[in-house]
């Protein structure tokens, strides 16, 4: 494993090394602002923020920030959907040498707890749809003052007026603030970008914290510094080979929260002076397709359920929406599969590839070729700058032979500083520079890797060993089904079993004995699934990965139910 197959099976045009620029994050703003001052950076509802526009806008916030207390090295959270304040408070937030904690909006009260005490927050900025749910946490919480911002203040004039008549108040937009709390408008209109703190930030500072989703364990926040992501959205961009400089539109329904939407969507389409039209949510696909036709978006990052259900939606498959415009998608967090992909790129014509990442790297390091082939099952072969290698399983740390299946450790300029108030974890996950993934897979003869499942989630039956990503793979190939998920649930008799959770497309039927006749025609018998669950949809996290471990738990829950 210590040569580097895949480098013969890169796209003509990508580099295998890449000089990165000794700079911190915000300069790619400041520079695309320089290159395509008069260019859309955001487009929401119609309005446009010009790159020029956002820097001195971002200049404007930093400077209101620091008016209120915030200084380089504060955690401050971001609380809000896909709207070009994320875009603002991202930006001003690094200008201070502040750290990012982008929170997911769709939070509870506990787990918003959790998170900003587990990173310190003690100032957020929020929707102003969220500032009452913010308020309740805060005295559970170190946060001290709340930025406030209405998502009327970047629509167009007359949407803003409609909105303000009738939307507002129902959709809990209009709030009194309490005393000690801002709005991010004020702060923005009572300062000039000149007024931004020249503060000496170093791309070997913090950047962001991002947290893992929390369905392998606890909740943890793996550091980011300002070198990671502007290698990561370099490795990126060299990948696209495709894209044009200054003439790109990006789908932007991914969540800005989580970092694949931040860096694969945001960042690289402000490193190419690309516009970004924000969705902030992806589950109003009428919204999303209608966004897609109307600005003519050529860059759509997303994940397979996303793409899935565009493929199912019936105004769709009716030609109601004309998608011709797509040119290059990149599908993450979970596995696409064949059909998917296939009847994905029929419809628009353009290009949709897997590629892999994960949030302590800061998310991308393998994708499929952009021109050359896509392997089906395979998340592709390593970003330039990316080391691999597969290690075996026990205590010995082999590193093992080409189609030998172990765990994926990683290294490079993107992977982690560590996380944050973790030491053990830190230790366990990195070592000797090298970034242990905890999943599962093995390299081709040609360098393509491909994941068999997570460490953790290995089902044992009786003593065999089973991977749920396999099973999967093989049931979504059924023509009639839409979704499924694949766990090992408790069984008296084999320890633990195979179990199938099935979501059927519409207007088609499906039995128990169906899936188990497909899967044992395709699969040992040991891997057939010994139960089959059918529901209406599956958990899911906010970006689209099917929650494994909310299936056992619902699955034990009413197992003890029934019980009683």
């Amino acid at each position: 494993m210590s040569e580097m197959p895949w480098l013969d099976r890169y796209d003509e045009g990508v580099p295998h090394h890449i000089d990165y620029p000794e700079v911190p994050l915000f300069e790619l703003l400041a520079e695309a602002a320089k290159k395509y001052p008069e260019s859309a950076c955001t487009i929401f509802k119609g309005a446009r923020i010009t790159y020029r526009e956002m820097d001195a806008l971002t200049d404007r916030l930093a400077a209101g920030l620091a008016s209120i207390g915030i200084r380089k090295g504060d955690q401050v959270g971001i609380f809000m959907p896909n709207t070009p304040q994320f875009v603002m408070a991202y930006f001003a937030i690094l200008k201070l040498g502040a750290i990012v904690v982008a929170v997911n909006p769709l939070y509870s009260p506990r787990e918003i707890e959790h998170q900003a005490n587990d990173a310190g927050i003690e100032i957020m900025l929020v929707m102003s749809n969220f500032y009452n749910l913010i308020k309740d946490v805060q005295p559970k919480t170190k946060i001290k003052t709340v930025v406030v911002t209405n998502i009327k203040e970047t629509l167009p004039s007359i949407l803003a007026f409609l909105f303000t008549l009738t939307k507002e108040k129902k959709g809990g937009f209009r709030i009194e603030l309490a005393e000690g709390d801002h709005w991010m408008q004020d702060l923005i209109n009572s300062h000039q970008p000149e007024d931004r703190p020249q503060v000496d930030v170093s791309p070997d500072d913090n950047a962001l914290f991002q947290y893992s989703g929390g369905t392998t364990g606890i909740s943890k926040a793996a550091i980011a510094i300002h070198r990671n992501l502007v290698a990561n959205t370099l490795q990126i961009q060299s990948w696209m080979v495709q894209v044009e400089e200054g003439q790109e539109t990006v789908l932007m329904a991914i969540p800005l929260f989580h970092v694949y939407g931040m860096v694969v969507g945001m960042l690289f389409g402000i490193n190419t002076g690309a516009a970004l039209v924000m969705v902030p949510n992806p589950r109003d696909l009428d919204d999303l397709l209608s966004n897609a036709q109307k600005y003519k978006t050529t860059i759509f990052p997303g994940v397979p359920t996303l793409y899935n259900a565009i493929n199912n939606y019936p105004d769709v498959q009716a030609g109601k929406y004309d998608l011709s415009s797509i040119k290059v998608c990149i599908s993450g967090s979970a596995p696409l599969m064949r059909e998917t992909k296939e009847k994905f790129e029929a419809l628009t014509g353009g290009i949709l590839f897997e590629g892999y990442g994960l949030s302590e790297a800061p998310t991308a390091t393998h994708c499929n070729p952009l021109l050359g082939e896509n392997r089906t099952g395979s998340i592709g072969l390593p970003l330039p700058n990316v080391e691999c290698r597969i290690i075996s399983l026990d205590d010995e740390v082999t590193v093992l032979s080409t189609g030998e299946i172990g765990e994926l450790v990683i290294k490079g300029p993107m992977v982690m500083k560590g996380y944050h108030n973790m030491p053990t974890e830190t230790a366990n996950s990195l070592r000797d520079g090298w970034l242990y993934t905890g999943d599962i897979a093995r390299m081709d003869e040609d360098g393509y890797f491909f994941i068999v499942d997570r460490k953790k989630e290995l089902i044992k039956p009786g003593g065999y060993q089973v991977w749920p990503r396999e099973v999967e793979e093989v049931i979504s190939e059924n023509p009639k089904v839409l979704e499924v998920g694949v766990a090992g649930v408790p069984d008296p008799y084999r320890g633990e079993t195979v179990k199938a959770w099935v979501v059927v497309k519409p207007g088609e039927t499906l039995t128990e004995q169906d899936i188990k006749s497909w899967s044992s025609e395709r699969l040992a018998k040991y891997k057939v699934p010994s139960q089959v669950e059918f529901r209406d949809e599956l958990p899911k996290t906010t970006i689209g990965k099917i929650l494994r471990r909310e299936l056992v738990r619902e699955h034990k829950e009413t197992t003890a139910e029934t019980a009683e």
